[in-house]
């Protein structure tokens, strides 16, 4: 076995306390510090942490930024999102392509740089947008890539593709990104002027049950899209059974077109580290857990600061603020690359070093989740939306919005628009309204909520933004009058496919067999009898499904069947034989022909 991998391996291991549960972090360190999670290191980390290698090399396979196979020193991941791919993916795509003489999924001859392709990474804003090791640079171009692909193999240092800094916090010493914000609108909860640790003070004056009462009263419902009561899930996390009580705070925005946690996380970080505190104190716990998804990585020294800046001025730690026996301290949990662990269970699982498989519920986290342990997972908006409320009052709060939906909410907004970006809107607000605001015209669909949400036609463009009519954790996608409805329904699709964590039979087969038929539709080999057995399968699918995910999953080709029919009514068509066109004998024999030199004869009865 090679020593000096050996070593390197268990230093890494012993750097986090050869802990079993802090699996991802020394998945995430080894990848990095050797190119590669291989069976040599897989051996290493299972022997040092004491733990079955089975479980190892399970959990490298599950994450897309971990591999077995050798890597490059530098890893171009090139986003490839429905929005990518309306503003030019393809042409940035096959650039890299022909600059570095090498296809997606493989490594120059040297050994330096891989290319790899990778779902929405939280820059629908600014696409297309790639990757390069943890750096993010958007707004490529054809042009744009030479110059990359030039530098990285003149420097091999992809900092150096940064000429230029974002605004706000993204040009802060310690992140150095090109990556925007694209702040559109700010308003008085969200992206307010906060002062750090005014809302904290008036929570520690009050008793925990207190605290919790004022956010129930606020009618706070969970930013993540599921809409959950948050001061109802303090409160049975605080009445759960165990010593030990845990606060997660989910940034592992995955959903294509969401990009708004990423703002809050640029610019108000410390708004989000003071809700975490709050909601420490009134659930009972010593400890949080902040998961930022891999590809947010590019902050993950700047948040560290920020944390390192609370607990020297007494807002983390012991006593905290001067409140005694208040103990409460945060770690950050980096993802690697999944789009299942923004489900709260998954994410649990890997908080405890695991591959990022769902939960059965019952029991739900608040009674039984990290470690065993009581639970409150919130997301990163509901952090703020706390801080606002313990500063200014649940009655304050509860003037804003709609009448089932409280308060303000962020949302991500891409495509056909002339200013995509974050807007803080208040709930209530129409399709119409919000699409004259970031300036869309000609609108064909809005994809509301992301893939897993509903894609909805202009007869439904008057309904209101809120849990009770349009759901939505954030994103807002726009397609105007020269998009094809299926074009987009396959890539959404595609992209449950590829995210499916495969536990569940109904979401690991029925989506591949969806997406089937999908494309046996936009190929012209449809009858109307698919259409109808698609609905019939897409139903099964959600009701069947395990998780969130293939709960949802098929919900774009059920919501586009309701809105879109016709998309598909004309693509399909009765055979006058009664046969189904799905196996074309020409199409198949045209290799043989070449190497044979004729046309060959069959025939088609």
């Amino acid at each position: 076995m090679n020593e000096e991998l050996i070593n390197r391996v268990k230093r890494i291991c012993s750097a986090h306390d050869n802990d079993r549960t802090r699996m991802m972090d020394i998945l995430i360190a080894v990848q990095k510090d050797v190119g590669s999670v291989n069976d040599e290191a897989i051996d290493i980390i299972a022997e040092t942490v004491s733990c079955p290698r089975v479980e190892v090399e399970s959990t490298v396979s599950f994450y897309a930024f971990l591999s077995k196979e050798q890597k490059g020193d530098i890893v171009i991941r090139l986003c490839d999102d429905i929005i990518d791919r309306m503003n030019g993916f393809d042409v940035v795509a096959k650039t890299f392509i022909e600059e570095l003489g090498i296809d997606f999924g493989e490594t120059t001859q040297d050994g330096k740089i891989t290319l790899d392709r990778t779902p929405c990474i939280g820059m629908s804003d600014q696409s297309p947008a790639a990757m390069v090791n943890d750096e993010i640079i958007t707004n490529l171009s054809s042009d744009k890539v030479r110059t990359i692909v030039k530098t990285l193999k003149e420097t091999g240092n992809p900092k150096k593709l940064v000429h230029r800094f974002g605004s706000g916090n993204n040009s802060n010493e310690l992140v150095r990104s090109m990556v925007n914000n694209n702040i559109r609108v700010k308003g008085e909860i969200l992206l307010n002027n906060y002062k750090p640790n005014d809302a904290l003070e008036k929570a520690l004056a009050m008793s925990s049950v207190e605290v919790i009462n004022e956010v129930k009263t606020a009618r706070l419902r969970g930013r993540g899209g599921a809409g959950f009561p948050t001061g109802m899930k303090w409160e049975f996390t605080r009445g759960a059974e165990g010593d030990k009580k845990y606060v997660i705070c989910n940034a592992d925005e995955g959903e294509p077109g969401t990009f708004k946690d990423r703002v809050l996380l640029t610019e108000m970080s410390e708004k989000v580290f003071e809700g975490m505190t709050i909601a420490g104190y009134a659930i009972g716990a010593k400890e949080g857990i902040l998961y930022l998804r891999g590809e947010y990585a590019y902050l993950y020294k700047f948040l560290m600061s920020v944390l390192e800046k609370r607990r020297k001025n007494g807002s983390l730690g012991t006593d905290v603020l001067g409140k005694p026996g208040f103990i409460f301290d945060i770690r950050i949990q980096m993802g690697a690359g999944a789009y299942i662990c923004g489900e709260e269970t998954a994410l649990i699982s890997s908080c405890e070093g695991e591959r990022g498989d769902p939960k059965n519920r019952p029991p739900f986290p608040a009674q039984k989740g990290y470690l065993a342990c009581p639970t409150s997972v919130n997301n990163v908006e509901t952090f703020c939306s706390v801080v606002s409320i313990l500063d200014n009052g649940a009655g304050w709060y509860a003037e804003f919005g709609s009448k089932g939906s409280t308060g303000k909410k962020l949302l991500s907004v891409s495509g056909d628009c002339h200013n995509p970006g974050v807007y803080e809107v208040q709930f209530g607000i129409t399709v119409t309204e919000l699409l004259k605001l970031v300036g869309a015209e000609d609108v064909k669909a809005v994809q509301i909520g992301g893939p897993s949400g509903q894609m909805i036609s202009k007869d439904d463009f008057g309904k209101t933004i809120c849990y009770d009519d349009l759901a939505t954790g954030g994103s807002i996608m726009i397609f105007d009058t020269e998009r094809n409805i299926l074009e987009i329904v396959h890539y959404f699709m595609e992209f449950f496919n590829e995210e499916s964590c495969g536990y569940c039979t109904p979401c690991r087969v029925g989506n591949k067999i969806i997406l089937k038929y999908i494309e046996k539709i936009m190929d012209g080999k449809g009858e109307p009898a698919d259409i109808e057995y698609l609905n019939e399968l897409c139903k099964t699918v959600k009701a069947a499904s395990r998780c969130g995910l293939g709960q949802t999953s098929p919900n774009p080709v059920l919501t586009s069947l309701k809105n879109f029919r016709s998309e598909y009514d004309s693509l399909v068509h009765e055979n006058s034989d009664g046969f189904q066109p799905v196996f074309d004998i020409e199409e198949v024999l045209k290799v043989s022909e070449e190497i044979t030199g004729r046309k060959s004869v069959h025939s088609h009865k």
